[in-house]
């Protein structure tokens, strides 16, 4: 069985759905906001999730209490043994679970979504894999087979210099990006929106998560299936983990590609942006260039790749830093 900090099996318990059947999924769970509200207000009387299962409803702060009603506080903690099997069948898959509190929490998630980074964190293979930054692959699921050639050959070139392929483990760019890596002997962490357990469990997988070449995660219970709100939501992830993004093809406005890019040029900002520039772009990455997205260049291998993700890292730092470094 694995281990769980008593703090995470605390988010466990309140956030995650613990699926253990086909039909089984809590609905009353409470959302990562209301779970974020609850642990800082914790945080406020200097105590952790733990604190929860050591203490009766009427001694927590009424801060807490005001966050969370009562019925459903106490049905969501009573789910011990619904846990329990859950564990068992993350165990029989060696699929790890961190939580938001723990030590070995993704440092690249806790410093780039801060409060906004998932509570629980589920995953297969090494883990020191997302500490490692790398290049992160996104694109359309139905593509044509050149645009699969193109990703691929990225995948390969990522791997030869060295750096970690980052993609989301999707049918189309996303599996074409990480195949292309690990057929090099690259390294791959791949941020999935469902069936992460399907995935841990895949002949296909097992050699190269045993070899310490592939990773796999996800915020969303192991045997959760697809959601298109679980498929955006879960696009950040993809560019927080690594140093530099490449848009291989996006529909215009519309698409978990397009919504992921555009946050991350809007909003976030976690890394330098690069959108397609050989073939035909389309609508899509044209207008992602105009929002700042950078061309893709004619990289002529290891070495030219080295050199873009070192930029990109650059660009990252403040001033003072980026002197340090020279």
């Amino acid at each position: 069985m694995i281990f769980l900090s008593t703090d995470t099996q605390v988010a466990l318990l309140l956030t995650a759905p613990l699926i253990t059947h086909a039909a089984d999924e809590s609905s009353d769970t409470l959302k990562p906001s209301e779970y974020l509200k609850l642990i800082n207000a914790l945080a406020k009387t200097r105590q952790t999730p733990a604190h929860l299962l050591e203490s009766k409803w009427e001694d927590l702060a009424m801060e807490v209490r005001a966050l969370i009603d009562e019925e459903r506080y106490r049905n969501l903690l009573a789910r011990e043994a619904q846990l329990t099997e859950a564990i068992e069948r993350w165990g029989s898959r060696e699929i790890w679970v961190v939580g938001h509190t723990d030590d070995n929490y993704p440092t690249r998630f806790k410093e780039r979504l801060k409060d906004h980074s998932p509570a629980i964190i589920y995953g297969c293979g090494d883990a020191v894999l997302l500490e490692t930054g790398g290049l992160a692959v996104v694109g359309s699921r139905d593509v044509d087979p050149s645009l699969i050639e193109f990703t691929e050959d990225v995948g390969r070139l990522t791997a030869q210099a060295g750096r970690t392929l980052v993609s989301g483990a999707a049918r189309g760019i996303d599996q074409a990006a990480m195949r292309g890596a690990l057929e090099a002997g690259g390294k791959v962490a791949g941020v999935m929106a469902d069936s992460l357990d399907r995935a841990a469990s895949h002949r296909e997988h097992r050699e190269v998560i045993s070899d310490g070449k592939l990773v796999l995660v996800s915020p969303y219970d192991p045997s959760a299936g697809f959601n298109v709100g679980h498929a955006m939501q879960r696009n950040k992830l993809i560019y927080a983990l690594a140093d530099a993004a490449l848009v291989v093809n996006s529909d215009y406005e519309k698409g978990g590609t397009w919504s992921g890019a555009v946050e991350q040029l809007d909003k976030y900002h976690f890394v330098p942006v690069y959108v397609r520039t050989s073939g035909k772009i389309g609508q899509g990455l044209e207008v992602l260039q105009r929002k700042g997205a950078l061309p893709w260049p004619n990289l002529s291998g290891p070495d030219d790749f080295t050199t873009l993700l070192d930029k990109a890292q650059l660009m990252q730092t403040s001033p003072a830093e980026q002197l340090s470094l020279l």
